[in-house]
């Protein structure tokens, strides 16, 4: 029983290898090129010699277009070769070097997975998204500091990051030379009282400019006109001297504390306004060329694609960086409720340019470096393969400014099938002299089983055949 199992699992290996390699054969001889479909070499030859069809010029090896024969035959594994045929190579030039018109049929093209769409006239823009960042804007930025040198009695703003508005008190300063400016202006004003009763007119007016002095020389202090007038209400000196918010916003820096000696000079504080942001965004060099002062763009913070803000460009940077090969453009936005906050990262949409005329989609053009190819289906199952000037290019489309026509109609899909396919049968018309069938085997060379020849040319010799028959 034992042995009697184990000679059926084997059997049923050898089934499973036998099925397999079958399937491999079957597969691997329906040719190199997308299409070939499941007739072999032999079958299509007698097929199309019993019907009169499509006439063959000779074969060529699966694996290896170069490698031909006139005659049907398999390669070293077994592949059949491909039938090459007349209106394959002799019928498909193009205007475009190195491509050959595809001539294959409608079914073809629709078992290879080719799809065309219309040319078809519209308007078109050409759109850049951009990440930028967050950053404040430098002319909203304000540093709170003194002229006086004295001492901070107390502070108003206990932290970093503490929003005030605009007049709010900072901090209240202790200074000897402010509390002597504040009598020398008192007195000055007790002086002019005094010398209105006085009837020389010149020492009115020298009481009158010491008042004027001392007064000015509070208001280079920076003391607030409350504070002044206040001063002159009361006719009393104050201890302190409080500095107020000189604009809403966030304070960023706090370098004292209370009990600080502070010089003049010295900064405090630094406010900034975030009612209007900037944002700094990289352009590649291509995109940055067409940026404008002033464009309009538009502005969708990462943490809420839903919100939308307008804005425009306010600078671009004059230097490129020499590792990103980018350009530096900033935009300024309002920042409504304060919800975009420094460092924070956001999309910026601007439209670079628009035009209208012929456009096609995207996925029809296929880049060969210097020029870009499209296929344009002439009906019957041709495809052309035509050079085009691109213009606009966005949204999936572009423009063609030359090359294509309006209601005609091009593959957007297995392009790469089809600019394959277009080189090969170019290449095929170029080695067959365009069209001509290549050169018999010589004598004694086995017509089917045998060693096909490489399609290189031979030496000319007495008796030997060319392409085109004996010469």
């Amino acid at each position: 029983m034992a042995s009697r199992k184990i000679v059926s699992q084997v059997l049923l290996v050898l089934a499973a290898l036998a099925a397999g390699g079958a399937g491999t054969y079957f597969w691997m001889t329906k040719g190199s090129s997308f299409l070939q479909f499941t007739k072999t070499a032999k079958e299509v030859a007698g097929r199309g010699a019993a019907k009169g069809e499509r006439k063959i010029l000779f074969y060529r090896n699966p694996m290896n277009p170069t490698v031909t024969s006139p005659v049907p035959a398999k390669d070293e594994m077994g592949m059949d070769y491909v039938p090459v045929y007349e209106d394959e190579v002799g019928a498909g030039g193009s205007t475009v070097a190195g491509y050959s018109t595809i001539k294959v049929g409608a079914e073809s093209l629709r078992l290879a997975g080719v799809q065309t769409a219309p040319a078809v006239r519209e308007k078109i823009s050409r759109s850049v998204r951009a990440v930028g960042n967050v950053v404040p804007d430098e002319t909203r930025i304000r540093r709170v500091q003194t002229k006086i040198e004295g001492w901070i009695e107390k502070l108003h703003v206990s932290f970093t990051g503490q929003l005030v508005t605009k007049g709010q008190p900072l901090l209240d300063i202790y200074s000897p030379e402010l509390v002597a400016s504040q009598r020398e202006y008192l007195l000055a004003i007790e002086m002019r009282e005094r010398m209105k009763e006085n009837p020389y007119l010149e020492e009115k007016e020298m009481a009158e400019q010491l008042v004027q002095s001392s007064r000015r020389r509070l208001e280079l202090f920076d003391v607030p006109q409350s504070f002044i007038a206040e001063l002159e209400n009361t006719r009393k000196p104050r201890r302190t001297v409080t500095l107020n918010a000189p604009v809403s916003g966030y304070v960023t820096a706090k370098d004292v504390f209370e009990g600080t000696r502070i010089m003049p000079g010295m900064e405090l504080f630094t406010v900034t306004d975030l009612s209007r942001i900037w944002i700094e965004a990289d352009l590649y060099e291509y995109e940055a060329q067409k940026v404008r002062l002033g464009q309009e763009a538009v502005l969708t913070p990462a943490y809420d694609p839903r919100l939308r803000l307008k804005g425009r460009v306010s600078y671009v940077y004059p230097t490129l960086s020499p590792e990103s090969r980018t350009l530096k453009v900033r935009f300024e936005f309002p920042n409504p409720g304060l919800r975009l906050k420094p460092q924070m990262y956001a999309d910026v949409f601007l439209e670079l340019e628009t035009a209208t005329g012929v456009v096609i989609p995207d996925s029809a053009l296929i880049e060969t470096g210097l020029r870009q190819i499209v296929f344009v289906d002439l009906g019957g199952g041709s495809l052309e393969p035509r050079e085009v000037n691109v213009g606009v290019r966005g949204d999936g489309k572009a423009q063609i400014l030359s090359g294509v026509k309006e209601g005609e109609r091009v593959a957007v899909r297995a392009n790469f099938l089809l600019d394959s396919e277009s080189r090969l049968r170019a290449a095929l018309t170029a080695m067959t002299g365009g069209g001509t069938s290549p050169a018999p085997q010589p004598q004694g060379q086995p017509s089917s089983q045998g060693r096909p020849q490489s399609q290189e040319p031979a030496p000319s010799q007495g008796g030997h055949a060319g392409h085109g028959g004996a010469r």
